[in-house]
């Protein structure tokens, strides 16, 4: 290859921002990743800040995720289902992990996870459809076409950056629905490749290729082509090339996503959203929930420990921040079916070196219900603005989330 096809007078990460447009990227990539390395250390840079994003898709129960082992009502309620006392990880006098939360509990007693608790919205829907889009968007109720992690790619990155979002998935989520970003969705970073017939390949490669254009339509499509095309040859390389002794835990589902951000962060892509999600309603527990519920948290625990300890691996631990929610909680009192039903509140996880440990907002009650539900305490918009102003530190979470949601001060 000639030394003239990466002559560039940008820096290294405005190289990536711009899709290496021309580079021939994909035999010659991770040779320049290692070799530039140093310099990129010494570059200023707007901010080295990630979010990640895991979405405990179908409804997580919180009650059993973060056990009120102290409170009577909870065994009262939940007879078959309620974690014994002597078996739930104590975090504080009141509250205690489920058991299968090893992961967690060691992120916890290290300062690296915070809780908060009674996250929901006003008038809460028990449909998965409603609830999570209504979470995915964060403007409940409302219709909002956009989600609020592509609106704040919009604010945050304006219209330059390629690849600023990157989707690990089978479809794209409507949380990364942007405006004026084409989020990379993919399952398999090897089979990461435009699809179509060659005619259509054709089409779209000129289409990337070609700079300007009057038609904002046909730059917005030329844009979103070269960010396929180029993004895709960066993600198999920093895949095919990633290798790491962290153990996941079992090599499928979140644990595997997880380490595929890992190695999109260690082949230092300008992505500064990570989304990631469960598939399907994996977490809707309503027959036989104990053993599944038990393999779900500690799949989850052991993946975000593990990704964390990869992350710390690799030099970039005190620059990613994640947090952890789901559409809704489960019913208080366990169902015939040795279940829970659709519920309401619940608490998220925010995990990383920035976090101040702990536990935020206030227990809900379990006897002071509304229908047999537990009755928010946190808006879950309070966890988003925290993330946005103190975690990203873009300081108008009003315009991005549409209102005014003051952060919980969980990031020193």
């Amino acid at each position: 290859m000639s030394r003239t096809l990466f002559h560039c007078n940008c820096s290294r990460r405005e190289l990536f921002r711009k899709g290496l447009g021309g580079l021939g990227v994909s035999a010659g990539l991770p040779v320049m990743l290692s070799r530039a390395s140093e310099a990129l250390a010494a570059e200023p840079r707007r901010s080295e800040r990630i979010l990640v994003v895991l979405e405990l898709s179908g409804g997580n129960d919180g009650l059993n995720t973060v056990a009120p082992y102290r409170d009577d009502e909870y065994y009262r309620v939940r007879p078959t289902l309620a974690i014994p006392k002597d078996k739930a990880i104590a975090v504080t006098d009141e509250a205690g992990f489920h058991p299968s939360l090893i992961g967690f509990e060691r992120l916890y007693k290290d300062g690296l996870m915070a809780v908060v608790e009674g996250c929901g919205y006003p008038n809460p829907s028990l449909s998965h459809f409603s609830s999570m889009s209504y979470w995915h968007t964060g403007v409940p109720h409302s219709g909002e076409a956009l989600g609020w992690a592509g609106r704040f790619a919009d604010a945050y990155e304006g219209e330059t950056a390629s690849n600023a979002i990157i989707n690990i998935g089978s479809s794209q989520s409507l949380a990364v629905r942007s405006g004026k970003h084409s989020p990379l969705v993919f399952d398999d970073p090897a089979q990461l490749r435009r699809a179509g017939s060659d005619a259509e390949r054709a089409v779209l490669g000129r289409y990337a290729a070609d700079r300007e254009t009057p038609n904002a339509n046909l730059a917005f499509l030329r844009s979103t082509a070269r960010n396929a095309a180029e993004g895709g040859a960066l993600v198999r390389d920093a895949w095919a090339s990633y290798k790491t002794p962290v153990d996941y835990g079992l090599a499928v589902g979140v644990a595997t996503d997880l380490r595929k951000v890992a190695a999109l962060i260690a082949a230092d892509l300008p992505t500064q959203i990570y989304y990631v999600s469960y598939r399907g309603n994996a977490f809707d527990t309503h027959v036989h929930q104990a053993d599944l519920h038990e393999r779900l948290l500690m799949y989850t625990a052991d993946a975000v420990n593990a990704f964390m300890k990869d992350l710390e691996r690799i030099g970039r631990r005190k620059d990613v921040g994640m947090m952890i929610f789901t559409e809704f909680g489960r019913r208080v009192e366990e169902n015939a079916s040795q279940g829970t039903d659709h519920g309401t509140a619940g608490p998220m996880f925010l995990v990383g070196e920035g976090v101040q440990g702990g536990f935020y907002g206030r227990t809900p009650s379990l006897t002071d219900l509304d229908d047999g539900n537990l009755k928010m305490t946190t808006d879950f918009r309070r966890v988003y603005a925290t993330m946005i102003a103190e975690w990203m530190q873009y300081p108008d979470t009003a315009a991005v989330l549409k209102g005014r949601f003051e952060p919980l001060n969980v990031f020193a």
